[in-house]
């Protein structure tokens, strides 16, 4: 018996051995240490989700897989950095479950809705950011959607930032936003407030330094 737990515990150590270490590399530097100038977004590693209330008995949720972003940062003063985001409208996607009804095209596309065909793009261009914490700010825009143009704010944390990517040895930095708006006030009252006018929005998105 002895002799297989040795046995095993060699085999133990040279699986251990041989297997690479982990990276461990944690998003820990502050962002005023990154270079400032144009981020890229990560599509990989990001995501657009928004919530809206179904008749009081749940948070419906969708998601848009269309999307681009870029940040100018301007690590000394965050307050003169940048955001710019484009989404396309018909990217929208939910879990509709029945393939009797194609419900993803039907948000997308009908005029009640989305209206893709004559607004194919949704945008978002920052018109001043506060800095409110260690980690923590406001970013106000304009959000244009159907057509109109409103003010929107967006409540923002810096989840983490890396001088050097472990992967692409670029500069990096996450961030988690959220906010909420009014569908209604951009022209999209269908079913409004049976289900609801607020709609609550949802993203995570992490960016690279463009070369």
């Amino acid at each position: 018996m002895l002799r297989h737990l040795a046995s095993g515990m060699t085999l133990m150590v040279g699986l251990a051995v041989a297997m690479p270490a982990p990276v461990s590399a944690q998003a820990t530097d502050a962002i005023s240490d990154l270079p400032s100038g144009s981020y890229e977004l990560d599509l990989s590693h990001a995501s657009l989700l928004w919530k809206v209330n179904h008749m009081g008995l749940s948070m419906y949720t969708a998601r848009f897989t269309n999307f681009d972003a870029d940040v100018t940062l301007d690590a000394a003063d965050l307050s003169k950095s940048d955001v710019s985001v484009v989404i396309k409208a018909a990217s929208v996607e939910t879990d509709f479950p029945f393939e009797t009804k194609d419900w993803d095209k039907e948000l997308a596309d009908d005029a009640k809705w989305f209206n893709s065909g004559e607004y194919p793009d949704i945008t978002f261009k920052a018109t001043g950011i506060e800095v409110t914490g260690d980690n923590t700010g406001k970013i106000a825009g304009n959000l244009t959607m159907l057509g109109q143009t409103h003010p929107t704010t967006l409540d923002v944390t810096l989840n983490g930032a890396m001088k050097s990517h472990p992967f692409s040895k670029k500069p990096v930095m996450g961030f988690t936003a959220s906010g909420v708006i009014d569908r209604t006030q951009w022209g999209m009252k269908t079913f409004a407030p049976m289900i609801g006018k607020d709609v609550e929005l949802v993203i995570q998105a992490e960016f690279y330094k463009a070369e």
